[in-house]
C-alpha cells in the first residue's frame, strides 16, 4: 500500500521547495502514483479547505436533462488529471449528471470547490453525461477550518489543529457563535482572501474541549467530512421497520450457525456452522455454512436509507465510536444475528473435499436463530482444552467441526499462496473516559484465521454465482504491483541480502519466499513494510481485474452488508439472480456500478485516513508524558524533509526533521530511499535501528517529534555544517557524486 504524507509532510515539502508545489510535483516527490493519487487530492483540498467532493445523489430514473447553460461546481480532477463538475442546482428524479470540463488554453486554471458559469453539451456513450466550456468563473466555496478558539478583545483567533498549519484566522465579535475560549470550533471563511493581516472567518459550529480524550475521534470525524448524522427521514425509516418473519423464507433456524467476532464487537453480521459430508463419495469432506444478515430486505433501492447508506458506503471505526454506515436500529438490532433471535440472513452452503477445495455451492434465502454469540478469544481457549461455560456444550457438535473444515482450508490456502504479510496490528486501550491506557499488539488466533477464510470462501461463491447468472456486480479488485514499484521492492531486498526474482510473471508465491527467507532477521520488519508500500490500493470496480494479494481470479465483497455498501449490491445481485423478490439489483443501478464503485473507493479511503488520524493523535496522547525519555525503533521512512521512525514499544511513528539530524547537510536520493551526509558519507536507509528521544507530542494535531541519538548503536557523527545550515556549491555535488559510489558499494557489501 502506498504511504501517503500527512499535511505535515506536504507542508515541509513546499517550504522547502517552492517550485514544486504543483499536484504532480508532489506525488512524484513522495513516489504517489495510480488509484493513491485519490487520496492524495483529498489531503490537498483539506490544505486548500474548499471542502471535500460533493456526495452523488442518486435515483432509479432516467436522468433530466440539465439547461444548456448551467452553474457549476468544480469537484476535481480524477486520477488521469481530467477536470469534472457537478450542477450546482439538480432538480431531476434521475441519478445527479456527471459533467466533463473541456479547458481551452485560455482558461484561468479551475480547482475543486471553484463554481463556473458554463455552455453544457450532451454527451452519449460515454462515463460522463455532459461536456462543459467555460463561460466564466463565479466564485468558490467557503473554505472550511477546524481548530481552537482563543477569545480576544476583539473577537477571537482560530487556530488550526491541522499538523504542520501555523496560519490562524482573526473571527470579529459577532462571528462568534458563542464560542468560549479554548473550545474546538469547525468555521469557514468570512469575506474575501486578504493579502494582508488574518484571514477572516465566522464560526459555524462548537464542537467542545479540543483536549478532552473523547474529541479524538470527533475531530477526525469533521476534519474529514465523515457524515455522522443520519436524516430525519433515515431515522425515521428505520424505526419503522419490522422483524422479518419465515414467509418466502428456508427455515434454517435448527442450524447452529454461531457467531464468532471481537469481544467488544458492535454488530455480528456472519455466523457459520461447519460438518462433516456424508457423502461416500466425499470421503473427508466437510459441509461449511456461511450466513449473513439480509440487510437487503431492509434497505431497499430508491429508499431514504440507501441514499444514505450508499452516500456513507461504509462504517468508520474508532477505538472509542462507530459512525454506522445504517442507523443503530438496523446495524445494531434488526441486522445484527444475535444470539437466540430469529434473524433474516442469506447463507450459501459449501461443500469441500479433504484437500479444502470448494467443489460446489449453493445460496438460499432464510431464516436463522444463533445458538450464541463468542469472541474469538474464548473459541480459541476452547480448543486449545479450557473451555468457559459457553463454549463447552458447543466444543464437539460445532467448534471442532468448524476448526476441522479449517484445517482443510489451510491446507487449500498454503497451495493457493495469498500474500502473507506480517504486519501486527495495534490495539489502543481506552478508559471510560476515553483516556488510553495502554497500547498493545493484537494477537492473531487460528480463530481469527478461521473465520477469514470462511468468509474468503464466502465472498468467492458469491463471485462466481453472479459471474455464471450474468447477474452485474462490484467486484473487489486489486492488481498487481507497478513495475515501477516491484523495482524499489527489489533494491530494498537487494541491499538487505535477499532477492526477490525478476523476468517472470509475477506471483504472490515469489513475494512469500521473501518474505519467508527475511522472517526472523533484523530486516523482517523493513521486508514486510517495503512488500506493503509495493501493493496497489484494492478498489470496487464492475471489471473483474481479479485479486492480486488474495491469488484470486475472481472475488468479491458478500459478507459485510451492515458495514459495506459494496456488500448489499452483492445481495442485491444475488436475490436477483435467484428471484427471490423485488428487492434485488435494479437496473439503472446496473448502470450506476462504474460510479458506485469509484465512490465507496473513495468513502473507503476517506474512512481509513480518519482512522488513521484518529490512531496518531491516540498515541500522540499516549506519549505526551514521556516527552524527553528516550525509545528505540527502527527508521521506516525517509524523505526530503526528515526521517520516520517506528517506535518498537508502541509502534508509533514520529518525524526526525531534516534540520535536525546532526550537523551537517544529508542528501535525498529518491531511488535508493536514503539519506547521505555531505561531511561523513554516513548512509540512513530504511530499517536501520535507532535510538531517538521524543522532543514533542501534540494530541491534538497527532504529531510526534523525535531527535535521532543514534544509528545502529551508533552515535550519530557530528560534521561541519556550518552556522546558516549551509553547504557550498562545490561540497554539495561533490558530494552526490559521491553518493551514488557509496550507495553501490553498500548494497554490494551487503549481498
Amino acid at each position: 500500500m502506498t504511504r501517503i504524507p500527512t499535511k505535515s509532510d506536504i507542508l515541509d515539502w513546499i517550504s522547502e521547495n517552492p517550485t514544486l508545489t504543483a499536484k504532480r510535483d508532489i506525488a512524484k516527490a513522495f513516489g504517489i502514483k495510480g488509484a493513491a493519487r485519490i487520496d492524495l487530492k483529498r489531503v490537498l483540498k483539506e490544505l486548500e479547505a474548499e471542502g471535500h467532493l460533493e456526495k452523488r445523489k442518486r435515483s432509479y430514473q432516467d436522468p433530466d436533462r440539465l439547461p444548456p447553460v448551467s452553474v457549476l461546481q468544480v469537484t476535481g480532477p480524477d486520477a488521469e488529471g481530467d477536470l469534472f463538475a457537478k450542477p450546482m442546482e439538480w432538480h431531476g428524479e434521475g441519478v445527479e449528471p456527471v459533467v466533463l470540463v473541456i479547458p481551452r488554453a485560455s482558461d484561468p486554471a479551475l480547482g475543486a470547490g471553484d463554481r463556473i458559469l458554463a455552455r453544457l453539451t450532451l454527451i452519449k456513450g460515454e462515463t460522463h453525461h455532459y461536456e462543459a466550456r467555460l463561460i466564466r468563473r463565479i466564485g468558490t466555496n467557503p473554505r472550511r477550518v477546524l481548530g481552537v478558539f482563543r477569545k480576544t478583545a476583539e473577537g477571537g483567533r482560530i487556530l488550526p489543529i491541522d499538523k504542520g498549519s501555523d496560519t490562524e484566522w482573526a473571527v470579529f465579535g459577532d462571528a462568534t457563535h458563542g464560542a468560549k475560549d479554548g473550545e474546538l470550533v469547525e468555521a469557514e471563511q468570512a469575506g474575501p482572501k486578504v493579502r494582508m493581516g488574518l484571514p477572516r472567518a465566522r464560526i459555524v459550529q462548537r464542537l467542545g474541549d479540543p483536549s478532552a480524550a473523547k474529541a479524538v475521534s470527533l475531530i477526525a470525524i469533521h476534519q474529514h467530512g465523515i457524515p455522522d448524522a443520519f436524516p430525519d427521514k433515515v431515522i425515521a425509516e428505520a424505526d419503522r421497520a419490522k422483524p422479518i418473519g419465515l414467509k418466502g423464507r428456508e427455515d434454517l433456524r435448527d442450524l447452529p450457525l454461531i457467531t464468532i467476532d471481537p469481544s467488544d464487537a458492535r454488530d455480528h453480521d456472519d455466523a457459520c456452522y461447519a460438518h462433516a459430508d456424508d457423502d461416500p463419495t466425499n470421503e473427508g469432506g466437510h459441509i461449511v455454512w456461511v450466513a449473513i444478515a439480509d440487510v437487503a430486505a431492509y434497505v431497499t433501492p430508491g429508499s431514504a436509507l440507501d441514499t444514505e447508506a450508499r452516500t456513507r458506503g461504509n462504517s468508520t471505526y474508532f477505538p472509542d465510536r462507530v459512525v454506522p454506515m445504517l442507523p443503530d436500529r438496523l446495524s445494531g438490532d434488526l441486522c445484527s444475528l444475535h444470539e437466540g433471535v430469529p434473524r433474516a440472513c442469506i447463507a450459501v452452503r459449501m461443500v469441500l473435499d479433504a484437500s479444502g477445495n470448494k467443489l460446489s455451492h449453493s445460496f438460499h434465502r432464510g431464516l436463522m436463530r444463533s445458538p450464541a454469540a463468542l469472541n474469538y478469544e474464548e473459541v480459541q481457549a476452547a480448543i486449545d482444552g479450557h473451555p468457559n461455560d459457553r463454549c463447552g456444550p458447543l466444543l464437539e457438535p460445532v467448534l471442532k467441526p468448524l476448526y476441522a473444515a479449517y484445517a482443510a482450508l489451510a491446507d487449500a490456502r498454503a497451495r493457493r499462496q495469498p500474500l502473507d504479510l506480517d504486519l501486527p496490528e495495534r490495539r489502543i486501550e481506552l478508559d471510560d473516559d476515553g483516556t488510553v491506557t495502554s497500547v498493545n499488539y493484537k494477537d492473531r488466533l487460528d480463530a481469527h484465521r478461521l473465520i477469514e477464510e470462511f468468509m474468503v470462501l464466502a465472498n468467492v461463491a458469491a463471485a462466481e454465482t453472479l459471474i455464471a447468472t450474468k447477474v452485474p456486480l462490484l467486484f473487489r479488485v486489486h492488481e498487481e504491483p507497478s513495475p515501477e514499484k516491484l523495482d524499489s521492492l527489489r533494491e530494498t531486498a537487494k541491499a538487505s541480502g535477499f532477492a526477490l526474482a525478476k523476468g517472470q510473471v509475477l506471483k504472490t508465491a515469489h513475494l512469500n519466499r521473501l518474505l519467508n527467507d527475511a522472517a526472523g532477521s533484523d530486516e523482517a520488519e523493513l521486508i514486510n513494510m517495503s512488500t506493503l508500500r509495493a501493493m496497489t490500493q484494492a478498489y470496487y470496480s464492475p471489471q473483474n481485474l481479479g485479486h492480486f494479494g488474495l491469488a484470486l481470479p475472481r472475488y468479491a465483497h458478500f459478507t459485510s452488508p451492515i458495514r459495506r455498501y459494496s456488500d448489499l449490491i452483492v445481495h442485491r445481485g444475488l436475490i436477483t439472480a435467484h428471484g427471490w423478490g423485488k428487492d434485488g439489483l435494479q437496473t439503472t443501478e446496473h448502470e450506476e456500478l462504474e460510479a458506485i464503485g469509484t465512490h465507496i473507493s473513495e468513502t473507503e479511503r476517506r474512512s481509513m485516513l480518519a482512522e488513521r488520524d484518529t490512531t496518531d493523535r491516540y498515541m500522540a496522547s499516549y506519549l505526551s508524558e514521556r516527552v524527553g525519555n528516550e525509545f528505540e525503533g527502527r527508521i521506516s521512512g525517509i524523505a526530503r524533509f526528515g526521517v520516520f521512525v517506528k517506535l518498537d514499544d508502541s509502534g508509533a511513528d514520529g518525524l526526525v526533521p531534516m534540520r535536525s539530524i546532526g550537523r551537517e547537510y544529508f542528501h535525498y536520493d529518491g531511488e535508493a530511499n536514503t539519506l547521505m551526509g555531505s561531511d561523513t558519507g554516513r548512509i540512513i536507509s530504511l530499517g536501520q535501528r535507532a535510538t531517538v528521544r521524543l522532543a514533542e507530542a501534540s494530541p491534538v494535531t497527532g504529531g510526534i517529534a523525535l531527535e535521532l541519538l543514534a544509528l545502529e548503536g551508533n552515535a550519530l557523527p557530528q560534521g561541519n555544517r556550518s552556522p546558516a545550515g549551509r553547504v557550498p556549491r562545490r561540497r554539495t555535488v561533490k558530494a552526490k557524486r559521491k553518493g551514488s559510489k557509496v550507495s553501490r558499494k553498500l548494497r554490494r557489501s551487503r549481498r
